[in-house]
């Protein structure tokens, strides 16, 4: 950037034509597939079920008509400006560069925390079936080797990712089978739990309205990660159809594989077990499957290394791009030869590499404090994408502008996503620990916005003074 302060509707200068864009449309597929199946669904899921009952259902049909709405709104964006910092590029052109600015070092900075405890849980996970394999020794291994595969370039990242990926559906669709199997009395070693889960045990919302808005806080945080999509949409040879193609992916994603396990799970498993604690375990536990407990162990350590290569990717990206804004510094532009921002990802990756050592020395001391301040970055983030869509799209509609890929029911589905967005925020205020991410999220977003404008008039300060 020339100028030290973009104002909204100022054009933005195309992104460096240096980042590599090998990854296959087959890759940015799979990645979107595969991006929100983590840990959060493998084993989180128990704690919506256990919060509002067989009703988590509909905390889940929620949750996932928002996170439809806002993938074809950044769906629109990505495919009209395809660029590494996604949606702090389009914040920024719909409210400024202090706005855009704040957004991309606040999802950056989630990012390299998420790191650290994506590679510390993996690592705790496997020391579980693994007791001898010391768990700080398996964090950092697992923190240099995804470092060495994201600097190895954009088509090596997008192959690993491919297969994370895969291994999670075919998880997930052997779960399905096995469920399926065991609710219609098909398994020779169990007995059919019949429907009696679903309306036993205080109804089928035992908990009422509250515990259906209690779950859908819990719920809506598993869904974060489908946004690294349109980061990555930059990196491919043809992003408009490659963007439209893994967009398409979200609507079945969320009712086959999210909305499918949770009702294989309610239907066989009461939903105030104590089972609950490992979801999926309990439901091949109740099949009689043999060494259940060790499969999904070992799925979910997946997950999370899947989401920490995915994250490492992710804040690289985002870095790379406020550099190449002016808003970090011009270091992180250098590029090796395999076309990957080898600087960005190190400077990254060395946040991740200090919070996991901090931890291990002190547990339960470092990680808790900093995930409680990014919490909520999701919600901002989403918030960000509707209404940069709301405000481009109408500014788009108004200068004739051709879009490559439209919205559909265009303004009515943006202004729906953001009353469930807003409702979803109403929810936090009413719950302590949510309440408190919220507004620990919300101060830190506003410090960051305060560094920014201050960075952005100082340099604008000095330009002057230079052409004087």
């Amino acid at each position: 950037m020339t100028t030290a302060e973009t104002k909204p509707g100022t054009a933005l200068r195309e992104p460096r034509a240096g980042l590599g864009r090998s990854m296959s449309s087959r890759q940015l597929t799979m990645m979107g597939l595969g991006s929100a199946i983590g840990a959060g669904l493998f084993l989180g899921s128990g704690v919506g079920v256990q919060a509002a009952g067989p009703a988590v259902l509909i905390s889940y049909l929620v949750a996932g008509a928002l996170v439809i709405i806002v993938m074809q709104a950044l769906g629109e964006l990505a495919a009209a400006n395809p660029n590494s910092g996604a949606f702090s590029v389009y914040t920024e052109k719909a409210f400024g560069k202090t706005a855009g600015s704040a957004v991309g070092w606040l999802w950056w900075f989630q990012l390299v925390v998420v790191i650290a405890a994506e590679a510390i849980g993996a690592a705790g996970l496997l020391a579980s079936v693994f007791p001898s394999l010391p768990v700080w020794l398996m964090a950092l291994a697992f923190i240099a080797v995804f470092s060495l595969i994201n600097v190895a370039g954009v088509k090596n990242y997008g192959e690993f990712e491919f297969w994370f990926a895969i291994l999670k559906v075919a998880a997930i669709i052997a779960f399905l089978l096995i469920g399926a199997a065991l609710i219609f009395g098909w398994l020779p070693n169990a007995s059919s739990p019949g429907l009696g889960n679903l309306v036993g045990n205080g109804g089928f919302a035992p908990a009422g309205l509250p515990g259906i808005a209690s779950a859908l806080l819990v719920v809506v945080f598993a869904f974060g990660g489908t946004e690294i999509v349109s980061v990555a949409a930059a990196e491919t040879a043809d992003p408009v159809r490659s963007v439209g193609k893994a967009i398409k992916t979200v609507v079945w994603r969320i009712l086959v594989f999210y909305i499918g396990s949770l009702a294989v799970i309610v239907t066989v498993v009461p939903w105030d077990s104590e089972a609950l604690d490992s979801p999926f375990a309990a439901v091949l536990a109740t099949a009689r499957i043999p060494g259940a407990e060790t499969a999904i162990v070992l799925v979910a350590a997946v997950a999370l290394l899947s989401a920490l290569n995915a994250n490492l990717y992710g804040a690289s990206r985002m870095s790379y791009s406020l550099a190449e804004r002016g808003d970090a510094p011009k270091a992180l532009l250098r590029l090796n030869k395999a076309k990957a921002p080898v600087l960005a990802v190190l400077a990254s990756v060395a946040v991740g590499v200090v919070s996991t050592v901090l931890e291990l020395f002190f547990p339960d001391q470092v990680l808790p404090t900093l995930l409680n301040l990014v919490g909520s970055t999701i919600l901002l983030v989403w918030a960000s994408v509707l209404l940069s869509q709301f405000v481009l799209r109408r500014r788009a509609d108004r200068s004739g502008q051709e879009l490559k890929l439209r919205m559909g029911a265009f303004p009515y589905l943006t202004v729906a996503g953001m009353v469930l967005l807003a409702a979803i925020l109403v929810l936090a205020c009413f719950d302590s620990a949510a309440r408190t991410q919220l507004l620990s999220t919300v101060a830190l977003t506003g410090c960051i916005a305060v560094v920014c404008k201050l960075a952005h008039t100082s340099r604008a300060r000095k330009m002057k003074t230079v052409r004087n």
